[in-house]
């Protein structure tokens, strides 16, 4: 078993998430309403996503979505609406705000993960091998 290296990829992964909090917390969200913007328009490209979707997704529960939502909503960085189809569903979707700071964000991101890209790759050659 090669613990080390596991012991660091664990180490490299607490560092960007780290690194995301902060970020977050820059652009005036929580790492868990960031997470929320990226699943709502990442994962929702067919059809608008619902909180229970969105509560599966981010591995919560239904009801601590909806408080999420709910303090999102008045960021003014989604907008919510009863489900036309299904009136006991409510869908969610980004603003022009929540686009605007998730695009920051997301840059920002990518940035960070190209510059830790080559670690993280080595690393994974690394189990590959073992």
């Amino acid at each position: 078993m090669d613990y080390e290296t596991l012991a660091r990829f664990r180490y490299e992964l607490r560092q960007f998430q780290a690194f995301s909090e902060v970020a977050a917390n820059s652009s005036g969200l929580t790492a868990q309403q960031h997470q929320a913007l990226l699943a709502i328009r990442g994962l929702s490209r067919r059809e608008p996503m619902s909180i229970g979707d969105l509560a599966g997704y981010l591995l919560v529960r239904h009801h601590t979505a909806v408080e999420l939502v709910d303090r999102m909503t008045k960021l003014k960085v989604v907008s919510r609406r009863v489900d036309p189809a299904d009136g006991r569903r409510v869908l969610v979707q980004l603003t022009a705000e929540g686009e605007r700071r998730l695009q920051r964000l997301s840059r920002m991101h990518l940035q960070e993960l190209r510059a830790m890209g080559p670690t993280l790759t080595n690393m994974l050659r690394l189990f590959r091998r073992r």
